[in-house]
Parts: structure tokens; C-alpha cells; sequence
């Protein structure tokens, strides 16, 4: 009958039944937002950049710069309308681009290093701090798999992953494992002083910049 109000039990029984639609309905959407964001993700390789190019023959170009780690490319455009020219690492010394992502100008030189092949190639590395301990840095594509608390199952998602590596004062480049404990190891001596202040600043070894600043503070024991 129209007008009619339900039983204050009836009443209750459909709230609790929309609150748990609810309920099942939110975390799927949420789930589903996340994958639509990642795929309308814009990585920093993917943009044109303000920059500059040092050729290995001494050539400096100023323009638009993209860069791909992956495939160790370069291309450089210099002004609207010019032809977009390609470079292998083999061709570039080092770049500099203005990533309007970060905030903040990034550097990156073509390195000898030696390939999962055996052989030695140049690749590009992006450096992060360089002194007493020099690091770089570079970054790759890779489909991680993640659980949802408020959802049955996992899904995989496409994120941005960096790889670090050390380079000591002969130019040799080592890949660092990732764990907090070998980097203290490395330090020796000053390994308590860097952990106080990993500590105290409350930074994390897989953190790009926060990385970077725990270098840049051994660094500066050394004076450096």
C-alpha cells in the first residue's frame, strides 16, 4: 500500500542488506580504479623533457630529450618542427634532463658495463649521489602482484622498479642486493652512525631519494 512503512525489523533487514552490497561492491571498485590508473599512469621515459645531450665526440645539444633505460635510447629533439634524432648509449657521454614529475633536474651518463650476455656494453645510469660511495641507479618496467584486504584474490599491476649499483674508484660497477644489512656492511665503521640516522630520519633503502640522502650522509663523514 503506498505510504506504508515497513516493520522497524523489515526496515532493518534492508539497511543491513544494502550496507553489505555495499560492502562487496566498494573494494571491486576501488580494485578496478587502481588497474584503470595504473594503465593512464605516464612514466618519466614516456615524457619529453627539457635537457641537454654531451655526444661522445664533444657535441652539446639543447632541446627536448626522451630516454628509455630499457633499451639504453635516446632521442633528442631540438626545436618544433626539427626531426627527432635516436641515440644508442654508445653515441652519448651524459644527459641532463628537468623532470616536471619530481621536481628536479636528474643526471645521466652512458656507463661500460658488463651484460647478462658476458660482454661489455654502454647503458645508461641515472646518478644519485657520487663521493666515497658513488651510486646510480636505473629503472624498469615489471608486473608486480598484489592482494587486496577487502577482496578475494590477488591482480597484477604494472609499476616503475629501480636497481641500484655501486661504482668504486676504478670505474667498476656492482649491483646492490637491496638489503639494508649489506649496505651497513659496506660501511664499516661509520655503519652505526648511518644507522642512527636511517633511524632517526626514518628513511628506506628501497626509496630512491631516501636512498640517495643515506649516501649523500656517509659521504659527508668522509668529507665528501
Amino acid at each position: 500500500m503506498t505510504g506504508q512503512r515497513l516493520p522497524a525489523s523489515l526496515s532493518h533487514k534492508n539497511s543491513v542488506l544494502r550496507a553489505v552490497g555495499l560492502f562487496r561492491v566498494v573494494p571491486v571498485l576501488l580494485l578496478f580504479c587502481a588497474c584503470s590508473g595504473a594503465r593512464a599512469q605516464e612514466w618519466p621515459f614516456e615524457l619529453w623533457h627539457e635537457g641537454k645531450v654531451v655526444l661522445l665526440e664533444g657535441d652539446t645539444l639543447r632541446g627536448l630529450v626522451k630516454y628509455d633505460m630499457q633499451q639504453d635510447l635516446l632521442q633528442y629533439n631540438g626545436a618544433s618542427g626539427q626531426k627527432v634524432v635516436a641515440y644508442s648509449a654508445r653515441k652519448v657521454l651524459f644527459f641532463e634532463i628537468f623532470d616536471v614529475t619530481v621536481h628536479r633536474y636528474r643526471q645521466f651518463f652512458a656507463l661500460p658495463f658488463n651484460t647478462p650476455a658476458g660482454y661489455k656494453s654502454a647503458v645508461f645510469f641515472e646518478l644519485l649521489e657520487e663521493g666515497k660511495m658513488t651510486l646510480l641507479v636505473r629503472e624498469a618496467l615489471e608486473y608486480r602482484t598484489y592482494t587486496n584486504p577487502y577482496y578475494v584474490g590477488s591482480y597484477s599491476r604494472l609499476v616503475l622498479v629501480y636497481k641500484y649499483f655501486f661504482m668504486d674508484d676504478n670505474g667498476k660497477i656492482e649491483e646492490f642486493t637491496g638489503d639494508k644489512r649489506d649496505l651497513l656492511d659496506l660501511m664499516g665503521k661509520n655503519a652505526d652512525d648511518v644507522e642512527k640516522y636511517i633511524k632517526t630520519n626514518r628513511l628506506k633503502v628501497d626509496e630512491k631519494y631516501d636512498f640517495a640522502k643515506i649516501i649523500a650522509y656517509y659521504n659527508s663523514l668522509y668529507g665528501t
